[in-house]
């Protein structure tokens, strides 16, 4: 993953909107932009430590990119592109170097983010950030998504004409003793999980290391659909 320029500690104060932020630094309180559109409850409350990227981007309104937010201890990466990346990198180091690796390819009337071509066999794999953690458990999604639900019926649509699946949820934090569908919150994106999984589509769920801004996938973690 690229390492930003610049990191800033602070804390959070409140959340503005679903794209802002306000947080305190040392030198007083400022504005940053969120790049996370899920509600994030559980992280984002006043007073929780966290860290932010320095914007390179000029004329921006917001100097700063939120990053992490600490819950209990334990630093959740919040930028949602991350879990991506830290994906491209866990394929580059574990495919065989020959592999091909194609980000944001089209199936349909979806658009997976990653398709890979190896060994003879053509994979398409979507990636799912998860940030919702209670009492050790991980949970997708923390509000209901039916781009989501679409997804998993298009990757099973997918077994049907010769090609494989896999969702990945990456956990944007460690550790975790397990990860669950989010029944309560969306039982569609449940159910069709288990229609998935009960069809062919590969499920996977890694916890992360999360040094500061910096996101690595690290160890599978045990499934529970």
């Amino acid at each position: 993953m690229c390492k930003p320029s610049a990191i800033s500690r602070g804390y959070f104060i409140r959340r503005e909107n679903r794209f802002v932020a306000a947080v305190l630094l040392p030198e007083g309180e400022t504005l940053c932009h969120v790049k996370n559109t899920g509600r994030c409850r559980e992280l984002f409350v006043a007073g929780a430590p966290v860290i932010l990227t320095k914007a390179v981007a000029p004329n921006r309104k917001t100097g700063y990119d939120l990053a992490a937010v600490q819950k209990n201890g334990i630093w959740f990466q919040v930028d949602s592109m991350a879990p991506n990346q830290a994906v491209f990198d866990f394929l580059q180091k574990n495919l065989p170097p020959e592999a091909k690796i194609f980000p944001e390819k089209r199936y349909k009337n979806s658009r997976f983010d990653f398709y890979i071509e190896t060994d003879g066999r053509k994979i398409f794999l979507e990636v799912k950030g998860v940030t919702l953690e209670r009492d050790g458990t991980a949970y997708f999604p923390d509000a209901p998504t039916s781009r989501g639900t679409k997804h998993l019926q298009e990757l099973t649509d997918c077994l049907q004409n010769g090609y494989e699946a896999a969702v990945f949820f990456v956990l944007a934090f460690s550790p975790a003793e397990r990860f669950c569908p989010n029944r309560a919150t969306d039982p569609a994106f449940a159910d069709a999980l288990q229609t998935a999984a009960a069809a062919g589509v590969r499920v996977l769920a890694y916890d992360c290391d999360v040094q500061g801004a910096y996101l690595t996938i690290r160890h599978p973690i045990p499934i529970q659909l």
